[in-house]
């Protein structure tokens, strides 16, 4: 995502099955349990059951996850990640 854009950081959630997320800047790691990604707000965590990510591109700062999410929990609102080899990947 480039700098000085204005997309706002939105979160959907529906029925704790899809979440729908904006201005992700990077994914640091997923698995079926975990996602820990990285937003214009500092880090966020997902976790649950059978998660899976459906729709990606940071270059948009979009993300979709699908499956029975227990819980988003927001970290650090300053840390801001380096670029992961994971996030060059789906630019």
């Amino acid at each position: 995502m480039q700098e000085g854009t204005s997309i706002p950081h939105t979160l959907i959630l529906e029925n704790r099955k899809l979440l729908t997320l904006s201005a992700v800047t990077d994914i640091d790691r997923f698995d079926e349990r975990e996602i820990v990604l990285y937003t214009k707000l500092g880090e966020l965590t997902i976790t649950g059951r059978e998660l899976h990510i459906n729709t990606i591109s940071i270059e948009k700062g979009e993300l979709a996850v699908e499956g029975d999410i227990w819980s988003i929990r927001y970290g650090d609102k300053d840390q801001n990640a380096p670029l992961t080899f994971l996030g060059r990947l789906f630019r």
